[in-house]
């Protein structure tokens, strides 16, 4: 009788496992794109900012990662890193000029490298909100790719249904943005 009792227990285990495993690959292909797709930043809707950094060691005053990531090229350049939001601004010898944490848009680029297109000082974003200090990068299956900040300070309030592809900064991330990403300038997007 023992014997039965462990194959039932076996069996009820192997089913209840497989039962997991389906409803975890059914929330996976159920998931939006963006692993933050409703990312609202600080408690005021404002995009947090780390502070500037000359740090070249990996870590900041704040525990900020200040080094760019390991694979993302050489030379002067921006890297967009999309597990973590964060941004750096990279100096042609490797110093990092500044890194800033960013809220995403609904739609991302494909991780590689790319170099900014174009450039506007304010406009109407994708959501219908003022932003300033557009540079912009990418371009993924119509959806136009860029770093922006919001007039009003406020994170972007995503909806995944609606594809966007404004990267929002602090208005003092922009400003640094604006001046280092000018037309031409190289940008690696990485995992």
């Amino acid at each position: 009788m023992a014997g039965n009792s462990s194959a039932i227990v076996a069996g009820l285990t192997a089913a209840a496992l497989a039962t997991v495993g389906f409803l975890g690959h059914q929330a996976a292909a159920n998931a939006p794109a963006h692993p933050h797709p409703t990312r609202a930043g600080t408690a005021s809707g404002a995009v947090q900012a780390d502070q500037d950094t000359d740090a070249t060691d990996g870590t900041g005053d704040t525990g900020a990662p200040t080094a760019p990531p390991q694979g993302s090229g050489r030379g002067a350049r921006v890297v967009y890193a999309l597990d973590t939001d964060r941004v750096w601004l990279v100096e042609s010898g490797g110093k990092v000029r500044r890194t800033f944490t960013v809220s995403p848009s609904t739609v991302d680029p494909e991780p590689g490298t790319y170099r900014v297109t174009s450039r506007s000082g304010k406009i109407t974003g994708s959501d219908g909100v003022p932003v300033e200090h557009v540079v912009r990068f990418a371009d993924n299956d119509g959806t136009v790719i860029g770093f922006s900040a919001a007039v009003d300070g406020s994170a972007p309030e995503l909806d995944p249904k609606v594809r966007t592809g404004g990267v929002r900064e602090t208005r003092a991330d922009g400003r640094a943005m604006w001046k280092f990403a000018t037309i031409g300038r190289k940008v690696v997007v990485v995992r």
